[in-house]
């Protein structure tokens, strides 16, 4: 197995975290701070370029987890979690994603959706009522 791919970059006693492998090119750390992410520079994160609590904002919105931080003396933020913090996710063969656990949920038009249990994503797109499955995948036959 291939050792994965790590790179830290350092302001003060903050340390930015980037594993390229998990990185799913979202774009959200460009639009947040395009002052100190610029994939077309090397290198490309330059933390120098904005303050710390902006930094660390910024690294807690990463979709992939490909960014994380720590601070001097301290363990990475996002590789520190306990089994029992973890939200479970299944994929359903030929149905939607499975969710159990805690979850809080912001839509596209700003609503905020709290949600404590199993629940379940819509994958296949034709559910009525999402983000969540309405069981429109057995409708059109979705595989996946």
């Amino acid at each position: 197995m291939d050792k994965e791919i790590t790179k830290e970059y350092t302001k003060e006693d903050l340390t930015i975290v980037w594993k390229p492998n998990k990185c799913i090119h979202s774009g959200v750390c460009v639009e947040k701070l395009p002052e100190v992410y610029k994939p077309k520079e090397k290198p490309w994160i330059t933390p120098e370029n904005a303050n710390i609590s902006d930094l660390q904002s910024q690294i807690k919105t990463c979709p992939s987890g490909a960014l994380s931080y720590y601070m001097k003396g301290e363990e990475d933020t996002q590789e520190g979690n306990t089994d029992e913090q973890y939200t479970e996710i299944k994929i359903l063969a030929n149905g939607p994603f499975r969710i159990l656990g805690k979850v809080k949920i912001e839509t596209a038009s700003g609503e905020t959706i709290h949600k404590d249990g199993p629940m379940s994503f819509c994958r296949c797109g034709a559910s009525e009522n999402k983000p969540f499955c309405d069981g429109a995948h057995r409708k059109i036959a979705f595989k996946g």
